[in-house]
């Protein structure tokens, strides 16, 4: 399953993410007012203006997957708790809320069943994928936050995995 990462803003200028399984999902939610700020709480949500996440595909095989979990928040990572998928949704009907974190939980197990764990080598094992100096496959670990930044300046593609809120006891 893929899911898509919009940033929205409410009418008190207030901007924050929220992750939906497709633009249609977005409209629909939106449009039966299921969507409000979890900073203020207006439910006059739009989308902001996003840069674009253009992919290459130069040295890479279809399919392959690349997901690091970076634990801090350097401008703009989603780690910090009022920026996570599943925290920006406080305003969604429990059965709503519910399914969404279903489908975060199945696209976690999806991705950690499909791909390798290299741990804090995440950084170092995706570059040398990229420059093609490694074979294309899925991995997973953890990145710090420079490292993270740094991968993003070299055109590095990577997903964070999201927190789900089992894993904040």
């Amino acid at each position: 399953m893929q899911m898509i990462k919009f940033t929205l803003e409410c009418s008190n200028d207030h901007v924050f993410e929220s992750w939906f399984s497709s633009s249609a999902e977005y409209d629909r939610l939106a449009g039966e007012g299921y969507l409000s700020c979890p900073h203020c709480g207006d439910a006059s949500v739009t989308k902001s203006l996003m840069a674009p996440n253009v992919r290459s595909t130069k040295g890479r095989e279809t399919g392959s997957v690349e997901v690091a979990e970076v634990n801090s928040e350097p401008s703009g990572m989603p780690a910090a708790a009022d920026q996570s998928p599943v925290a920006a949704l406080p305003a969604l009907p429990p059965q709503a809320r519910q399914e969404f974190v279903r489908q975060l939980r199945e696209l976690k197990k999806h991705v950690i069943a499909n791909s390798e764990n290299v741990g804090s080598r995440f950084a170092e094992e995706a570059r040398a994928i990229h420059y093609g100096e490694k074979e294309a496959r899925g991995i997973f670990g953890s990145a710090k936050p420079e490292e993270a930044i740094e991968m993003i300046e070299e055109g590095i593609e990577f997903l964070p995995l999201p927190d789900l809120p089992e894993e904040k006891n």
